[in-house]
């Protein structure tokens, strides 16, 4: 195993500061082979990955979650798998907002636990569509109960702002919130970052390489518009659009290029360590259907960005226009072009879909 660094999130519980993200095997991010993405986990393993993102409605994630802890208990033992946190969500669909009773939180973190096999899920990220619908705080309230009945170890929350975040640690512990947080989109270095840090709430960072925008491919292309198969892509050609447009983004993919020959690194590498730097952000989500890259996605670790390298940065995100507001605000208006992407109702027949993958029978 290498020497990834670790964090600790709270007592006894201990990450390594990147996680294995799991949108990208969830289907509208192109074909997935799911017996080679499980075989592939092992290889993140291996090289230090000790936490692994997913969510009740990535359909088909927790199920290949499952097959991977069991592989890994397998091949590497008890303790190996033990060691692996889990990093599911729990997200009510649209339709049951308002509605949404302690029971419909159960069935679906029991649900989790039958697709990953284990006892007591590592942590739960709360996640609710609309603050106008209510419920939001009696959730959080129903799933600190299950915390304390032993079927969630941590609680955690996902896409809040720090408004909310705050009103929700005044009614259960909050370990860690997971917010979009890049280069790009610099929206919890406000109030949220603030908020988190005052109730000891690490922030979790995903959206790190924009859904793959940060790479060699894309620097010196032109414009590719919106059209996109790939709904990853639609989301942050929108943040890049916010950022200030594709002429800024191509300044930005420069001065990241020349870093990265500076450093024998490559952009992705080089803008992951950038967020590693930030203060704010406790572990990175590196989102990955196999391990390919793995060895360019390490080369991260080894980079030692300098005083001058962080100033270029600053000086093309100074030029930044947005995004602006609330952590996760322009996400929440669903007449808008950012919520208008968004599928708000993936719980209610997930488990179809797959069985169809042949991941469930």
């Amino acid at each position: 195993m290498s020497n990834l660094p670790q964090i600790d999130l709270a007592e006894g519980y201990r990450i390594s500061r990147l996680i294995k993200g799991g949108w990208q095997l969830a289907g509208d991010h192109g074909e997935v082979e799911p017996a080679r993405a499980i075989a592939d986990m092992l290889a993140f393993f291996d090289a230090g990955f000790l936490a692994y993102d997913c969510a009740d409605i990535y359909t088909g994630v927790e199920e290949m979650l499952g097959q991977f802890l069991a592989s890994l208990k397998q091949k590497r033992g008890a303790e190996a798998a033990a060691s692996v946190k889990i990093h599911t969500k729990c997200v009510p669909d649209m339709g049951l907002l308002g509605r949404l009773q302690k029971s419909d939180l159960a069935s679906t973190i029991d649900r989790s636990l039958h697709r990953l096999g284990r006892e007591r899920l590592d942590l739960v990220q709360f996640h609710w569509w609309d603050y106008d619908q209510p419920g939001w705080q009696e959730a959080i309230v129903w799933l600190d109960e299950l915390r304390r009945d032993g079927k969630i170890d941590r609680l955690g929350v996902t896409n809040f702002d720090g408004a909310h975040l705050a009103a929700l640690g005044r009614l259960a512990p909050i370990t860690s919130a997971q917010v979009q947080f890049s280069l790009l989109d610099r929206r919890p270095v406000h109030d949220m970052a603030a908020t988190a840090a005052a109730q000891q709430t690490h922030l979790l960072a995903y959206g790190v390489l924009a859904g793959g925008f940060f790479a060699e491919s894309w620097l010196g292309q032109p414009d590719p518009g919106f059209q996109f198969a790939n709904r990853s892509l639609i989301k942050y050609r929108l943040i890049i659009e916010e950022f200030g447009g594709w002429d800024l983004f191509q300044t930005l993919l420069e001065t990241l290029a020349r870093l990265a020959g500076k450093h024998q690194g490559d952009i992705a590498s080089v803008t992951i360590r950038a967020m590693l730097d930030e203060a704010a952000v406790s572990a990175a989500i590196i989102g990955a259907r196999y391990a390919n890259r793995l060895d360019k996605t390490l080369r991260a670790l080894s980079i030692q960005l300098e005083d001058e390298d962080h100033a270029a940065l600053a000086a093309v995100l100074a030029q930044a226009s947005g995004p602006s507001g609330p952590v996760y605000g322009l996400e929440r208006d669903r007449s808008g072009l950012h919520g208008r992407i968004m599928k708000y109702n993936l719980n209610q027949g997930d488990q179809s879909v797959a069985a169809e993958k042949g991941l469930v029978e």
